[in-house]
């Protein structure tokens, strides 16, 4: 499926997809990128195995969650996991471009990733996030929901690798994507 455009108007949309492919095929878990909970409540009662990733605490306020504490509370009382941490893609190295200037290598792979669409680059990230946190299982299909800023318009079959092994990392189809 092809959104005409991007953003939160197609995250309904992209999380029906997403649930009825995981059904069709067997796959287990969902990995999902939530910063205020709103996307990841979505899923609930879906049968699924949820994994919801934040934004890292200081990403937008330094010190702070965009996730408030009564939010992650009621995902995790659906089951899912809620997981905070530094991006995989931009982390500290982020931090090096913007006091010196430049780009990383990391940065790179990021903005490559881009060109396919903001939400394919974080549905890469969170699968790998996820995968680092042993919250999905190694060498196993999962599903992975990413966004363009607020909601979800990304979803894809991915095989994730870890961050040290991430280019083995395996996106086997694109179930929605903005055009």
């Amino acid at each position: 499926m092809y959104f005409k455009n991007q953003g939160v108007e197609n995250t309904e949309n992209t999380i029906k997809l997403a649930v009825d492919t995981a059904k069709k095929r067997g796959i287990k878990y969902i990995v999902v990128a939530s910063h205020e909970g709103d996307t990841a409540k979505l899923l609930k009662n879906c049968g699924l195995n949820i994994v919801v990733i934040t934004h890292a605490f200081g990403h937008k306020i330094l010190g702070e969650n965009e996730m408030r504490e009564d939010v992650k509370k009621e995902l995790q009382s659906f089951g899912f996991k809620v997981y905070t941490s530094s991006h995989v893609l931009s982390g500290a190295e982020r931090a090096i471009s913007i006091k010196f200037g430049g780009v990383s290598p990391v940065e790179i792979v990021a903005y490559t990733l881009r060109m396919f669409g903001q939400g394919t680059k974080v549905a890469v990230e969170i699968s790998t996030m996820a995968l680092d946190a042993g919250l999905v299982p190694f060498d196993e299909d999962i599903i992975a929901i990413g966004g363009s800023g607020k909601g979800a318009d990304t979803a894809v079959i991915i095989r994730p690798a870890n961050a040290m092994d991430i280019f083995n990392t395996r996106i086997k189809e694109i179930i929605c994507k903005p055009l």
